[in-house]
């Protein structure tokens, strides 16, 4: 790839190159986001078979296999490679063509791959004959030197998972365990669920901590019982406040009306002694005696 963009502009070629490292780094984690990196740098230098080729497979992680074909195809005119042949014919499956994938597998281009090209064109096959409903085909498909060696490839549990899969798929359960076993003894970066379909095989049922921590039974319903009891607390508290701010408070009267009678005899009371103090201002003898009582007259 190196070699292909010296031969664009230097700036040209940086950005090239800067949108390229950017699919590479999304590709698996967020599809979408390299698919639209890898248009910027087909935008860009669309005669660079890398970057054709990087659009193809942008393009296939988001399921747009005419796109991701027409792709590779190009990549492949420009470099006359097969190397894109396998993951081509995927394209044709997903496109809903299986019988154009298992065409595309016994051709000769086959011949010309590697060994885990070779491998790679063997799980398409069997992909294609299970999307025809041909179950005992594709086991047979997958049956290969690469599927009983020992020794592990990176191939390997692909290979040992497409077929423990199969034979689930045609009811051969005892098998599809023995391989799904097997499948995670070569698994050692965990590219396959193996452990997960083993386990549920054997009806063990893995539980998040945390989620079980949270789900555990009655804890809600602790959690609701202790609050009630904190607010109960607080009533019983209020309450006990409140009888004592009673006990410092004058009972009312019964039906709450005597009450406000007193206060109006208390103000015609008042306003009786105001005037009696105006007449005795006024008065001219202004005799102490009849100013006093008319002072402390008492109120009825």
């Amino acid at each position: 790839m190196r070699q292909e963009l010296l031969s664009l502009p230097k700036g040209l070629a940086e950005d090239v190159s800067r949108n390229l490292v950017m699919v590479a780094r999304l590709i698996d984690e967020d599809p979408e986001g390299a698919y639209a990196y890898s248009r910027i740098a087909l935008r860009l230098a669309s005669r660079v078979a890398a970057v054709r080729e990087a659009a193809g497979f942008a393009a296939y992680a988001n399921q747009k296999y005419s796109e991701a074909l027409a792709e590779f195809r190009a990549a492949r005119r420009m470099t006359g490679s097969v190397e894109l042949w396998p993951v081509m014919a995927d394209c044709e499956r997903g496109l809903g063509r299986p019988e154009k994938a298992l065409e595309m597998a016994g051709a000769p281009e086959v011949q010309k791959l590697d060994k885990a090209g070779q491998v790679e064109m063997r799980l398409v096959a069997a992909g294609a004959r299970r999307d025809m409903d041909q179950l005992d085909a594709a086991i047979v498909t997958l049956q290969s030197p690469e599927l009983a060696s020992n020794s592990v490839q990176p191939w390997t549990a692909r290979l040992r998972y497409a077929y423990a899969d199969a034979l689930l798929a045609a009811g051969r359960e005892g098998e599809a365990r023995e391989w799904f076993a097997k499948t995670v003894e070569s698994d050692k970066d965990g590219s396959t669920d193996a452990s997960d379909r083993l386990a549920e095989m054997d009806g063990i049922e893995f539980v998040d901590a945390l989620v079980e921590d949270d789900e555990t039974p009655g804890a809600d319903t602790k959690a609701t019982e202790a609050a009630k009891d904190v607010h109960a607390e607080d009533e019983h508290q209020d309450a006990d406040e409140d009888d004592e701010d009673a006990d410092e408070i004058e009972p009312a009267t019964t039906d709450g009306t005597d009450g406000l009678t007193d206060d109006v005899d208390d103000l015609e009371d008042d306003d009786e002694d105001d005037e009696d103090d105006e007449e005795a201002e006024d008065g001219q003898d202004g005799e102490e005696d009849a100013e006093g009582e008319t002072a402390h007259r008492p109120q009825s």
